[in-house]
Parts: structure tokens; C-alpha cells; sequence
């Protein structure tokens, strides 16, 4: 796999993760590895270990054997820790603060010190209003660049799903993150906001502002193979499949797990690239 040039997001990698509840294994023996500047994706059906999988890397989860390294370093993932670390993750759901704008809310998902500023305007301590200022100016920014400054001042409630899911990639953006972790973007969306999500995906790698190492859990495999530069395949917890997308999509093995559904072609620019 390729990553693309000029990157600075760091390296992700699992060696050999097992995670067992009691008499059930739910991954078994999983091996990834996420470079800088690449975008990997974790597929396959429903029960094949996706969401472990997530949690694992966000510290929900501790595996029971194997471990991970980040940038070549032994990793031990807190969800509390991640953004301090450069890491950014949304969830499936939008899990948007309700009682803010959504500037607000992007405002909210700054590193910690940024936060400090943030919590500062809220409540209307008496701190610096330039960072504050340069907080919203960055926010404003992030919402532009991903076509959705219009609702800056909206309540998330009022608007519509995709937005509200373009809200969250904000939030997660605004800490600069070096890693983003993305679990199941495309949940809810339409194929034409789908198609509009690959697009933003496929930037966020060479961002001039912020560019990231991206893994992605998700089911909706034409996103997928039209974003990803590698593609790791679950089935009962263990690793069945990885490869480009040409080769994960002629894998019979994946075919099989689909239950026989055709693996749809991949389309967009970058594509295994």
C-alpha cells in the first residue's frame, strides 16, 4: 500500500489481537496496520467483529492477547488519552451536544488546551478572547471546508442527518488529529451523500491543514472500495481477506462470507492507489 506523499499521520498497527468474553471469541489472531497517510478499511458481515474490532483501538475494549503499537511504539489506548495522543475518532451515531450550535459543538471537540478557551467563552471566565477567536475562526473554517458552514449558528437538532454527520467529521477534525478513526460513517446516509462522503474522505489524507492516517469500520462496501487503499476483511473474528480493493473484491473467501452477494466494483478517483 501507498501512502500519500508529503503526510504526516502516524502509524497504526495490531499484531496478532485476540479478544475473548468468557467462552466466546470475538477476534481471533487479527493482524492491520495502518500507515501515515493511508486509509484502511475493516469490513465484513454482520457478527464478524467490526465493532471489537473499534473498540479495541479506542480502548473499550482491552484485548486478551496480542497488542498494539502506534508509530512503533507499545500502545495502550484510553478513550480519555486518544486526542492527546493525535488521535480522533466519531461514533456510529452523531452523538452531538444537543444544547449547543454547531459551531459550538466543533468548538467543543478541540484539543485540550484549545478546550480551555472554549470553556472560557462559554461560561464567560475571564481569559484571553484571542484564543477564543481563533478557536471559532477554526471551526467556521472546518465547517466551510466540509459545505456546511451555512448552520453554524443551527441547533444539531433542526438539521438534517448527513449534516449533522458532517458536523461530527468537523469536531473530529478540529483537533488536528493525526490518526481518525471512522465507525460507520456512512450509517443512514443516501447514495448521493455517500458518494459526497468519499469525496471528503479521500482529501482528508493530504489536508494542506491537518492530514491524517485514516481507518474506517464500515459496511456499506462501495464506500469502502471507492475510498480505501487497503481493505482488511472479518469473518467470525478473524482475518479472511486484506488487500487492495481489486484484490479483496475477487477474494472468493470474501464472496463466501457475503453469502454469495457480488462485491461491488470500486469507482473514484484513488482508488488502491
Amino acid at each position: 500500500m501507498s501512502a500519500s506523499s508529503g503526510t504526516n499521520g502516524i502509524e497504526l498497527a495490531l499484531h496478532h489481537v485476540g479478544v475473548r468474553f468468557g467462552g466466546l471469541i470475538a477476534l481471533d489472531d487479527v493482524s492491520l496496520r495502518v500507515p501515515p497517510g493511508g486509509i484502511v478499511g475493516v469490513i465484513g458481515p454482520n457478527g464478524a467483529g467490526k465493532t471489537t474490532l473499534f473498540n479495541v483501538v479506542c480502548g473499550f475494549v482491552a484485548p486478551t492477547s496480542g497488542g498494539l503499537t502506534l508509530d512503533g511504539e507499545p500502545f495502550r489506548p484510553r478513550p480519555h488519552r486518544l486526542t492527546r495522543l493525535g488521535i480522533a475518532r466519531t461514533l456510529q451515531g452523531v452523538g452531538l451536544f444537543q444544547g449547543l450550535t454547531v459551531l459550538e459543538n466543533v468548538m467543543a471537540g478541540a484539543n485540550h488546551a484549545a478546550r480551555a478557551g472554549f470553556a472560557a467563552a462559554l461560561f464567560g471566565l475571564p481569559r484571553s478572547d484571542r484564543d477564543e477567536r481563533r478557536l471559532r475562526r477554526q471551526a467556521l473554517d472546518l465547517l466551510a471546508e466540509l459545505g456546511v458552514a451555512q448552520h453554524a449558528a443551527a441547533a444539531p437538532a433542526t438539521l438534517p442527518y448527513a449534516v449533522r454527520k458532517r458536523v461530527a467529521l468537523a469536531r473530529a477534525l478540529i483537533a488536528r488529529p493525526r490518526l481518525l478513526l471512522l465507525d460507520e460513517p456512512a450509517g443512514g446516509l443516501s447514495a448521493e451523500d455517500i458518494a459526497e462522503l468519499a469525496d471528503l474522505i479521500r482529501a482528508l489524507p493530504g489536508r494542506a491543514d491537518g492530514a491524517c492516517s485514516i481507518m474506517l469500520v464500515e459496511h456499506h462496501m462501495d464506500l469502502v472500495m471507492s475510498v480505501c487503499h487497503e481493505i482488511v476483511v472479518l469473518d467470525f473474528g478473524k482475518v479472511i481477506a486484506s488487500g487492495a480493493p481489486e484484490q479483496v473484491r475477487g477474494d472468493p473467501l470474501v464472496t463466501e462470507a457475503y453469502l454469495g452477494a457480488e462485491v461491488p466494483a470500486a469507482t473514484g478517483p484513488g482508488v488502491g492507489s
